[in-house]
This record gives C-alpha cells, sequence and structure tokens, in this order.
C-alpha cells in the first residue's frame, strides 16, 4: 500500500497508525520487521515526514488463528435445540482475537456444546449472533445452527429482538427519558474507538429512562433499537453523560471504584426462530453493579 505524507514533523509510526487501522504498536512492529519503506528507503518508527514524502508497507501474512474447546465455567440461562442465552460476566472476551485465543467465551461455548455451533460467522466466531464488550456484563443469544443463526439475525435487523440495559452513568440526568438519535462511525483519528459521526456511519438510536438519580450520578435503563460497537457507550458520551468507569469513552480517572464501565445486558427478548413464541430471558445486577448502587445508597 502507498501513502503520502500530509503534516510536516509526523512521526513516521504515528503516521501509519492515523492513516490505516492499525495501532501504533502494531506500525512500530511493522517498521521493526523492515515493512515500511519513505520515499524508497527504509522506514524507522522515529523518522519525521515532510507533506510529500511516499510512505510505503506491506502487510505480513495473517498467523493461522482457529478457536479451540476449553473447559470453562458458563452461566447458561437458557437453552434448547436452537438456542442458548447465556450471562456473561465482566472481564471475558467473547471470540478469540490478537492477544485472546483460547481464553474467551468462544473456547468455552465449543467445549460445552461438542462444537455444535452455528458456522455463518466462520471458525472463529460459531454461534455468536451478536456481541456484548468484554467489560459489559449480561446476556448474548447464541445460534447452535444456521438456521437458528438466520433467524435470530433478521430479528436483529429488523430491530424486533429487543435487548435492554440497565447502567450508571455520571452526572444527574434531568429529563426522566429520552432517544439518542445519532449516527456513529470509525473516530478519524482512534481506530480502537467509535463516535458520533456523519462520516462512513450507520444509523444507531438509544432509549434511555431513568431508574434513581443519585448525588453525581444516575441509574438508568437503557433499550437498543440499533446494536453499533460501543453504542450505548458513544451515545451517553455523546450527551454529556458517560457510563462509569469508561475510561475509553468518560472520564479517565476511576470513580467508586471503577475501571471499567458499569453496564449490564440484563433483558433480552426474541422470537423463538424454530416456531415464534416470544423467549424473554433475564438476567440479575451482578455482584459489582449491586456493590456500586450500595456505594451510591450511602453518599458515595
Amino acid at each position: 500500500m502507498l501513502l503520502t505524507a500530509d503534516l510536516p514533523g509526523e512521526r513516521l509510526d504515528a503516521f501509519l497508525a492515523r492513516s490505516v487501522p492499525m495501532s501504533r504498536a502494531q506500525a512500530q512492529k511493522l517498521l521493526e520487521s523492515g515493512l515500511v519503506r519513505r520515499n524508497g528507503a527504509p522506514g524507522r518508527k522515529n523518522d519525521r515526514l515532510n507533506p510529500g514524502d511516499q510512505v510505503s508497507f506491506t502487510l505480513p501474512e495473517p498467523e493461522p488463528l482457529e478457536a479451540v474447546p476449553v473447559p470453562m465455567a458458563l452461566d447458561i440461562v437458557y437453552e434448547d435445540e436452537d438456542v442458548l442465552v447465556l450471562n456473561k460476566p465482566k472481564g471475558l472476551v467473547v471470540h478469540p482475537a490478537a492477544g485472546h485465543r483460547d481464553d474467551t467465551l468462544v473456547n468455552g461455548l465449543l467445549y460445552a456444546l461438542d462444537g455444535h455451533l452455528s458456522t455463518i460467522n466462520g471458525v472463529l466466531r460459531p454461534g455468536i449472533v451478536h456481541r456484548i464488550d468484554k467489560d459489559t456484563s449480561g446476556l448474548l443469544a447464541v445460534a447452535k445452527n444456521d438456521y437458528a443463526h438466520n433467524m435470530l439475525s433478521s430479528q436483529l435487523q429488523d430491530h424486533t429482538m429487543a435487548r435492554t440495559y440497565e447502567a450508571i452513568v455520571c452526572g444527574v440526568l434531568k429529563e426522566d427519558s429520552g432517544t439518542v438519535d445519532a449516527p456513529i462511525g470509525r473516530h478519524p483519528t482512534d481506530r480502537k474507538r467509535m463516535c458520533v459521526t456523519q462520516n462512513n456511519s450507520k444509523p444507531a438510536v438509544t432509549h434511555w429512562e431513568v431508574i434513581r438519580r443519585y448525588r453525581g450520578y444516575t441509574h438508568v435503563r437503557l433499550r437498543l433499537e440499533t446494536g453499533r460497537t460501543h453504542q450505548i457507550r458513544v451515545h451517553m458520551a455523546y450527551i454529556g453523560h458517560p457510563v462509569l468507569g469508561d475510561q475509553v469513552y468518560g472520564h479517565k480517572k476511576p470513580e467508586l471504584g471503577q475501571t471499567s464501565q458499569c453496564l449490564h445486558a440484563g433483558l433480552l427478548c426474541f422470537r423463538h426462530p424454530r416456531d415464534g413464541r416470544p423467549v424473554i430471558v433475564q438476567a440479575e445486577l451482578p455482584d459489582y453493579f449491586r456493590g456500586v448502587l450500595k456505594k451510591l445508597d450511602a453518599g458515595g
């Protein structure tokens, strides 16, 4: 791939991270491997660019990655021949990716179900119809076969699968309820983040209502109409009330002992893919969430 520098004095590794979907650490690895050239010469990570400099690079062949079964304790709250719904704990990654090859939910599902999962999303995401973030807890639907996967995916697309969350957000919401209707896309300079933007974005709608107000915080219920990456976290930060503990989109310093988002997917409703009957599954608030509420009840 060939790129043209546009800012004077920018470091080469920073330019690569800004220009293509990769982290700065990944850019530095490419440079250290001799896979980046600046104006035809080998590039160094601390090279300072001039506007018009030609930067070319080659991506190495990806390492083969395949999910393997791993014994794991799973909190299964609903199961039949087609569908499984489980309550994912905070801190568990959903599917294998760089840095998480055999400690994800998919690894545990492959072991528990002996591989009987849908294949539509490939070998790394078998059975995964929708996902929730690593540090979000709560309900996740898993398809055991391709027919169930297609039927559940169609409900996601036509917004008939209801996903309701609870969160504690920073600040006190004045209204009792509201809707955030703002498109979400990739952040222009930080490829790991999402943001509200009109550029290369998709429609995103989040409905919220107040459960209880505290001094400096609000306990809210949120319903997703769409399912964009980090949608609740981005939307609540966008209206000035980031999720407590969200150090990516919210306050950078821990509050009330939370270093990751206080967000729980507590209610999941869908039509059964085989006979259309309603399936309603609930998961109680986890200990970490109840602990924060106790602190707020006690005045923080």
